[in-house]
């Protein structure tokens, strides 16, 4: 410790700069914690956390700012800090160590290593002292202390034991087991075994949105025509925009629900979050030409642009769930302040509408704001007309976000993540295309460009965060997948060569770092980064899909795009490496499906040979940007500069010309192609036939 702050100090990320006064002697991941534990003969602590955690603001409260706690640890042990959102590749690790040993996992996550990083006791949060049945940190260390000095050759077994078994799981093995349409309607019917058909969503309490879960319905539904399919899905999403878990000030949505109606949430909010909640509402516009999940993609849009865009162009990560020490206070409201901003006969309806009580609906006389009857209903109710209530809430609603900007705002976590803004980016480009609101398309080519010139090495290598002029730490597999996902859709919405050409050259770096040749699919880590006591290969999605699974995607797209059967024979590997168990639980792998659906097909491959300023043109572009076809891939030879490019990445655009000057679509069909068309409503036509 020197002058009252550790080594946390030097770093970067708001999470480990939170901790940097703590009197406890925290030191980041590296070699300098590892040489310590080793010399002094120490087994370590590692605190995994993030910037948003509440239940990690606890635990620092009660432990890290604790000088008697401080002092066992700064005592006995070697004591590491790490930001899961900058080194996911240690956090799933030992998360994984973490499930293995209780069954259970989650942030703050606590594990005890031994100085060689094997992993012998894990939890999550401790209390400082014992309650409740929850063991009391103090007591921890002090049992843990007195194992290693006198029973450490039980910890040194256990710790073996849980490396071996991490190894053994991370390294499953092809399977003959085929995917195939069964695949996608057993996923159906397991999430449908799982639907709350009164509230929405799956399972119950806490309730997360899992975004690909509606998006892969979506999918299922357009093959299927099965009502229930889309159901799922628009119940879900109607009812989490009612809900306490969307923020009907300032728009955005909180992590999860606590409980099964969406109604008091976990009040942080995650770009990744938003990206992938604006997908399916867009998507979900798309399918039902239905305004309001246009509205509420909007809404998004306009959150993500406000509060989380960075001048630079990048995306920040995170809003922290608490402000002045308590959670969720910034969005909590009483009648009485309604009215010192809106006037009685206003704040009376407002509160109405959202459920403001005088007794609060929540904790300490607060209230939570959602909706608990539809607009039309409530309007009738109070004898309204609908219009003359939407402006009085609009208008309300304005008032309370000026007001509430006055107020001690949640800590952002403004570090910029390459994966997550790659999501973020293609979230804006499907927005664009479907809503065609110019500033989403601004916006994210403003933050491709950042990633790009930023986050990118001149070898092509990706790191994976950026903050206050620094870029470090080599990219994982997501950070690689994600982009190269918001590349393809860059190029699919304004069809400049460079983004295709960009997406090609960056799948190749990502095979060349990750690709495990002995099993197939792709490693978390990859060459560039650093060796730790295992290396994961993951098909399942969490709250965010897994790289494997957007890789899957990323390489069929771009086989299509540009008729390299090799990228088909690459996702073919892949696919089948992960099919035992994706075809064992396909609920769990639903973004790993979209890949599984793409690849059944039918797919269409549309290139358009025209002037980009012809009507004709734009009516046929704006059809393919407007309508729900996740199977299709679009081409557009727009110049002979342009069809020079694109010959050398794509050879089969070589001789797809305008006839007479026009337009021409040239639709194909799982590698069977029709008769070139020019008119735009023939091309509709041609397209629905073949979907």
């Amino acid at each position: 410790m020197n002058d009252g702050h550790n080594a946390l100090i030097y770093e970067k990320s708001p999470y480990l700069l939170q901790h940097a006064q703590n009197p406890v002697d925290w030191y980041p991941w590296g070699e300098d914690a590892f040489k310590k534990a080793k010399g002094e003969d120490k087994p370590i602590f590692l605190s995994v956390g993030y910037a948003t955690c509440h239940w990690c603001h606890v635990m620092a409260h009660e432990s890290f700012e604790d000088t008697e706690v401080a002092q066992l640890l700064n005592d006995h042990f070697v004591s590491i800090k790490v930001d899961r959102e900058e080194r996911p590749d240690v956090d799933n690790i030992y998360m994984s160590a973490c499930q293995a040993l209780t069954g259970h996992g989650g942030w703050p996550l606590s594990v005890f290593l031994t100085p060689e990083g094997r992993p012998f006791f894990a939890g999550t949060y401790f209390p400082k002292t014992s309650r409740m049945g929850l063991v009391g940190f103090s007591e921890l260390l002090r049992k843990i202390k007195d194992l290693w000095r006198n029973d450490r050759a039980r910890l040194l077994s256990a710790g073996d034991q849980i490396t071996q078994h991490l190894q053994s799981f991370s390294l499953s093995r092809p399977s003959v087991q085929p995917l195939c349409m069964e695949t996608l309607q057993k996923g159906g019917e397991q999430l449908a075994r799982t639907f709350d058909s009164q509230w929405g969503g799956f399972g119950k309490a806490p309730k997360f949105p899992s975004p690909h879960q509606f998006t892969f319905l979506l999918r299922l539904y357009q093959r299927t025509q099965n009502a229930l399919h889309l159901e799922m899905v628009e119940k879900s999403l109607r009812l989490m925009r009612q809900g306490g878990i969307f923020d009907h000030i300032g728009y955005g949505f909180h992590r999860y629900s606590v409980d099964e109606r969406w109604f008091a949430p976990h009040f942080e909010k995650m770009l990744y979050d938003q990206a992938l909640l604006a997908m399916a509402y867009t998507e979900t516009y798309q399918v039902t030409h239905d305004p309001f999940y246009a509205q509420v993609a909007h809404e998004i849009f306009t959150y993500v642009l406000r509060d989380m865009t960075a001048p630079e162009g990048g995306f920040y990560s995170a809003e922290d769930a608490d402000s002045e020490g308590q959670e969720g206070l910034f969005y909590l409201w009483t009648p009485q302040e309604i009215q010192e901003v809106a006037g009685a006969d206003a704040a009376g309806v407002f509160c109405r509408f959202y459920d403001i009580q005088e007794k609060g609906n929540f904790e300490e006389g607060r209230s939570i704001l959602h909706i608990n009857e539809p607009l039309p209903a409530f309007a009738e109710r109070v004898n309204m007309k609908e219009e003359a209530l939407k402006s009085l809430l609009k208008e309300t609603g304005k008032k309370l976000f000026a007001r509430r900007e006055n107020r001690i705002h949640p800590l952002k976590d403004d570090k910029i993540l390459t994966a997550w803004n790659g999501l973020m980016i293609a979230a804006f480009l499907k927005g664009y295309r479907a809503l065609g609101e110019a500033v989403y398309l601004n916006a994210a080519q403003a933050a491709l460009a950042f990633i790009l010139s930023t986050l990118r090495l001149s070898d092509g290598y990706l790191l994976r965060r950026y903050r206050e002029g620094e870029a470090a730490h080599p990219g994982y597999l997501d950070d690689y997948a994600f982009l190269t996902w918001a590349l393809i859709e860059a190029y699919e919405t304004t069809f400049d060569p460079t983004y295709l050409e960009e997406a090609i050259a960056l799948t190749r770096v990502t095979l060349d770092l990750f690709w495990d040749p002995e099993n197939g699919g792709c490693f978390y880590t990859g060459r560039k980064n650093e060796s730790l006591i295992t290396r994961t290969r993951e098909a399942q999605d969490g709250a965010t899909p897994s790289g494997n699974s957007v890789t899957a995607l990323n390489l069929l797209r771009l086989g299509r795009l540009t008729g390299d059967s090799g990228m088909e024979e690459k996702a073919d590997a892949l696919i089948r490496s992960f099919s035992g168990q994706v075809a064992e639980y396909p609920m769990a792998h639903t973004q790993f499906l979209h890949a599984v659906d793409f690849m059944i097909g039918p797919t269409q491959e549309v290139v358009i040979a025209g002037d980009p300023e012809q009507q004709e043109t734009r009516t046929m572009i704006q059809f393919l940007h407007r309508r729900f076809l996740p199977r299709k891939v679009t081409l557009l030879v727009s110049g002979p500069d342009v069809r020079a490019r694109l010959s050398t990445i794509a050879p089969f655009v070589e001789n797809m010309t305008a006839f007479d000057g026009k337009a021409t679509a040239y639709v194909c069909r799982q590698y069977a192609c029709q008769a070139p068309v020019t008119d735009p409503k023939e091309m509709e036509k041609v397209i629905l036939e073949t979907v």
